[in-house]
């Protein structure tokens, strides 16, 4: 079996997590360099599609024939904007901002809290699409919450300091608003909160963890 696994990424976070799942199977993990202009985002309506396409343009930019690839793509999804801007989300991200995203949802207020996280439900869904040598492997991971009123805190990326996780139960899934869960961040967004607690909600590592039950496959010998 291959030993390497290339990730197309630039994100250092990204390559990191990766690594430490794959090492678990003995296998390292290393960013795979393409010239500029040599991936182009796909137009499309879902995760899987836009992953697929990215990585079938990895292929020729491989360093081997039958080498490993990766790739991972991920979204916000709000329910009030009927999943708006999901596959947009880096674009919506870079021309109107966190503080931009809050404008299009400050009609949706109540003075119930339990009411106005349930009317601001978002989620972040992840997709890690990985090439084996002879097919493509999908892992799915999301992490469901609400968006913020304001923005909260300045760690993280993205849309972090508007994110408000939903609490988890004892077996890491999600709870509705109205449950306090044995994880939680009181109401605080991930922008607020450090690496090690936003690590147990992550949709990118329960991608991750999603595609580690698939590959190797058992029984296969590569």
């Amino acid at each position: 079996m291959n030993s390497t696994v290339w990730f197309l990424t630039s994100n250092q976070g990204k390559l990191a997590e990766a690594a430490h799942h794959f090492a678990n199977i003995g296998m390292v993990v290393q960013a795979l360099e393409v010239p500029d202009g040599a991936i182009v985002e796909p137009q499309a309506s879902d995760l899987e599609t836009v992953a697929e396409a990215k990585l079938r343009q990895a292929l020729a930019h491989l360093p081997h024939e039958g080498a490993l690839v990766m790739v991972e793509d991920a979204g916000l999804f709000v329910e009030a904007l009927d999943g708006f801007p999901g596959v947009y989300s880096s674009y919506v991200h870079e021309t109107v901002g966190n503080q931009g995203m809050v404008r299009l949802l400050e009609h949706l207020q109540s003075d119930d809290p339990v009411m106005a996280k349930r009317l601001r439900a978002a989620s972040f869904h992840a997709v890690a699409a990985l090439w084996d040598g002879e097919r493509i492997l999908f892992g799915r991971g999301e992490c469901k919450g609400s968006i913020a009123s304001e923005i909260q805190g300045d760690a993280g990326f993205g849309y972090d300091p508007i994110f408000i996780p939903a609490d988890l139960d004892d077996d890491g899934e999600s709870l509705t608003p109205d449950v306090l869960g044995v994880v939680s961040t009181h109401g605080k967004t991930f922008g607020a909160v450090g690496v090690e607690l936003k690590h147990r909600f992550s949709h990118r590592r329960r991608a991750l963890e999603d595609l580690m039950r698939q590959f190797p496959p058992q029984g296969t010998e590569r």
